[in-house]
């Protein structure tokens, strides 16, 4: 699954497919129309019309907490509704949304009904975790790729990500949320936190026009 994924840069990806899987693009410069987006909650760089607006089309259907569907409102394509816990089949692809949340600030709260992921693609699953601390549904999750987000502020520092990664235990985990707002992290400290296999990915140029 690696090898079709590619990083947008902050924590926005990429999954080549079948099915075009993007999940919360961000300063993007274009890309292939996507099958299905995935969004984990409203906040700007997670939810942002215009990089929106250069990948989704008639045909593509957009997953989202409520909280996001007024910035949707102009864009083309459908929307479908999760909350943590809601699990559809779309396009060949099992999909699950799981809970997002900090306890550390005031703008991630549980009960905002935020959202990560769990793309499940021929048996192999992929966990991209949104904003959000090193929290105890954790414990249950199974995946084989991990996006974990690094950044601290308001989402895991390394410890706290390396923490997740150790409880998680997946085959790899892929480090995001750092680079592009200004958090100046080195990703390869992480590997020296986790028993892990870290898998840093560079942000893909054909996305951020570089």
């Amino acid at each position: 699954m690696l090898d079709q994924l590619a990083w947008l840069g902050h924590a926005g990806f990429f999954f080549r497919g079948p099915p075009r899987i993007y999940i919360d693009p961000f300063r993007i410069v274009g890309g292939p129309e996507a099958d299905l987006v995935l969004l984990t909650h409203p906040h700007y760089d997670h939810c942002s019309p215009e990089a929106l607006q250069k990948v989704v089309g008639e045909d593509t259907q957009v997953l989202c907490p409520p909280d996001c569907l007024t910035l949707l409102r102009e864009l083309p394509g459908s929307r479908r509704l999760m909350e943590p816990g809601t699990k559809v089949s779309l396009h060949g692809v099992k999909i699950e949304a799981v809970p997002a949340y900090t306890r550390k600030s005031r703008l991630h709260r549980r009960h905002n009904g935020w959202l990560g992921y769990i793309v499940e693609v021929d048996g192999l699953r992929w966990y991209h975790a949104g904003d959000t601390d090193y929290i105890p549904e954790m414990r249950g999750l199974r995946a084989d790729i991990a996006c974990l987000p690094i950044s601290g502020g308001e989402t895991m520092n390394l410890v706290e990500a390396a923490a997740a990664a150790n409880c998680i235990s997946p085959q790899v985990v892929v480090p995001m949320h750092y680079g592009t707002l200004g958090a100046t992290i080195d990703p390869e400290l992480f590997s020296n936190l986790t028993r892990i296999r870290v898998w840093t990915l560079e942000r893909d140029p054909a996305f951020s026009g570089e």
